[in-house]
């Protein structure tokens, strides 16, 4: 999962700056000679596991919810995300949540303060007090949850949550007309992966599928 995160930005990371990615191992660091694995959690859900409705998008059709498969509303509020071995020069953390599925971002949030190790449920509201926020691929500043296509295989998209710690604030290309997006995100993190300043990352891998069960 996480060298499937990093198809859209770590590869061209590693091409460019001669950075290795680790094997997907929890107890190995993703780049050779370079930080830590910071162990991430979440009391919203679980290693694996589905996402609860309480992430999912709402997107209502004919009185009902596509995103889910039994059309109920979702929540569309980012989950409790909690960290730790946190390297101790770190000045900043960055979360991701990308669908490795569809190659879309769902999230990014940058520039959380160093002594921060925990996001609360529904941090990821547009003008977030945690920290500056991307527009995400739905074209909101915000955090937005998953919406699968019903029916549209594969049925069950894989969604990464990952932390990064770094060294420095992240320096993210933002304009009044062109505010910062995913892409801008990853090429802020593979200019800071390339001068070494990534310390340490940690992912949770999930799921979810808005196809409803075949009887």
């Amino acid at each position: 999962m996480t060298q499937n995160h990093w198809r859209r930005a770590g590869a061209l990371c590693a091409a460019a700056t001669g950075l290795t990615l680790g094997a997907v191992n929890a107890d190995e660091p993703l780049w050779e000679g370079q930080g830590s694995r910071l162990e991430v959690s979440s009391a919203t859900f679980t290693q694996n596991g589905p996402l609860p409705d309480s992430m999912i998008y709402n997107y209502i059709s004919q009185g009902a919810n596509i995103c889910t498969a039994n059309g109920a509303v979702g929540g569309d509020q980012s989950p409790q995300l909690q960290w730790s071995h946190v390297p101790p020069n770190t000045r900043s953390f960055v979360v991701v949540l990308y669908d490795t599925t569809a190659a879309f971002t769902h999230w990014g949030m940058y520039n959380i303060a160093a002594d921060v190790r925990s996001l609360p449920e529904n941090a990821g509201v547009a003008a977030s007090a945690y920290g500056s926020e991307i527009t995400n691929d739905f074209g909101d500043p915000s955090y937005d949850g998953p919406c699968p296509p019903a029916g549209v295989a594969p049925d069950a998209h894989h969604y990464v949550f990952t932390v990064y710690a770094l060294d420095t604030d992240l320096k993210v290309s933002t304009l009044a007309n062109f505010p910062a997006n995913a892409e801008t995100l990853y090429h802020a993190l593979i200019h800071a992966g390339r001068d070494g300043h990534i310390l340490a990352s940690g992912s949770l891998a999930t799921y979810y599928s808005a196809t409803p069960p075949s009887n």
